[in-house]
């Protein structure tokens, strides 16, 4: 229990014998619950130091630095360090990277991959960006309250990207990383407690607990991928989808729709749908091209026309993702090759088909993936 001060214990409980003994006392308590709070700190930010050391970084931050402003609404230890490290001089793609490298749990291969770059290119991402807080000296220290929402949006994709990596892991022999998928969440609920009129924190929460209600059902009694089509939907986790729901109606009042909003739209109408057959296509379709429309990204524009092939006709999906091959980012993205794969053998092309499954599993670095893959690819290739 906290001290109290003797603003408030003297005129309750009368002024002590010994008033000086008391306030030492006093003292002496709040400094052991101050030390208690800072040693917890302490084993997340051995982290940041042993990183910082490791790649000769000006940032070393230390827990007196992360407790200054002991009134902050940031009451989470990682949230505080997020939000301390998405500093707003940084451009949002370098503050992203840097804070997902050092406290996201992701090395800087799969921080890459999120990306869309090289290992050897972001490397360069994550120096500019300490070479910058070195030069500006930008103080490490916890935002004050009024200042987290200009710090909101580079903390929102961190949190994305956590839970990204975490829904399928880009290396490694698991399709998932359940551990990286339960931080992002939780760190999800405490943005949306600390931020309930943002719609796109909202949002956000709603996309994750949405996609991750669906866990169970992606891999199969032998660990073997399970791709939508061929999930047991009643093994979907349906308080989690009745959270998501919960977080995206209330995301959908505030009226300011966005890009965590859209992407948990669409994947409420995949929870919603009794099966493949019976999903409402068209919708996502749709949802994607106004999601298209605010985020052109070429991730964006892969989910495009796979919804696009499914609501109108592989051909119609086949002619975007063949645009899309040319995009440089999109080389060696698994998504976009394996989705080819399927679409052009849907589409009757199976030689064309074998091609595109082998360059996706090329691409891959998961094992599970690269089996599903490969099992697919065996499959078309009997086919011929």
């Amino acid at each position: 229990m906290p001290t109290p001060s003797p603003v408030v214990a003297w005129p309750r409980d009368g002024v002590p014998a010994v008033p000086a003994a008391w306030l030492q006392t006093a003292a002496r308590r709040k400094a052991i619950d101050r030390l208690r709070r800072s040693n917890g700190l302490s084993e997340r930010v051995r982290t940041l130091e042993a990183i910082a050391a490791r790649d000769g970084s000006a940032l070393t931050p230390s827990p007196h630095d992360l407790l200054v402003n002991e009134s902050s609404a940031l009451t989470d230890d990682r949230l505080r360090l997020i939000f301390t490290s998405c500093h707003p001089a940084l451009a949002l793609p370098g503050r992203v990277a840097l804070t997902v490298r050092s406290l996201g749990g992701l090395t800087t291969a799969q921080t890459a991959r999120a990306f869309l770059v090289s290992e050897a290119a972001m490397h360069q991402r994550l120096l500019r960006a300490k070479q910058k807080i070195a030069a500006a000296g930008i103080p490490y220290r916890v935002p004050p309250d009024e200042l987290l929402p200009e710090r909101l949006k580079g903390v929102l994709g961190v949190v994305y990207l956590i839970f990204t990596e975490g829904h399928t892991a880009s290396e490694g022999q698991e399709l998932s990383r359940p551990d990286l998928c339960a931080e992002a969440i939780r760190l999800g609920r405490l943005l949306a407690r600390l931020m309930p009129d943002d719609a796109e924190t909202l949002g956000l929460l709603a996309l994750m607990l949405l996609g991750d209600a669906r866990r169970a059902a992606r891999v199969g009694p032998l660990g073997e991928s399970i791709d939508l089509a061929g999930q047991d939907r009643t093994r979907w986790d349906a308080r989690r989808i009745e959270e998501g729901l919960v977080a995206l109606d209330g995301a959908v009042r505030l009226r300011r729709p966005g890009p965590y909003q859209l992407q948990a739209a669409i994947a409420a109408v995949h929870a919603r749908a009794p099966s493949m057959a019976e999903t409402p296509w068209a919708e996502v379709a749709a949802l994607y091209a106004e999601l298209h429309r605010r985020e052109p990204t070429p991730v964006v524009a892969v989910n495009l026309a796979v919804a696009a092939g499914f609501a109108e006709h592989p051909a119609a999906g086949l002619a975007l993702l063949d645009r899309l091959g040319e995009e440089p980012t999109l080389r060696r993205y698994v998504p976009l090759h394996a989705a080819r794969a399927e679409m052009l053998r849907r589409t009757g092309d199976l030689r064309g088909a074998d091609i595109a499954y082998a360059r996706a599993i090329e691409c891959s670095a998961n094992d599970v993936q690269r089996a599903d893959l490969s099992a697919r690819r065996s499959a078309a290739s009997s086919e011929i």
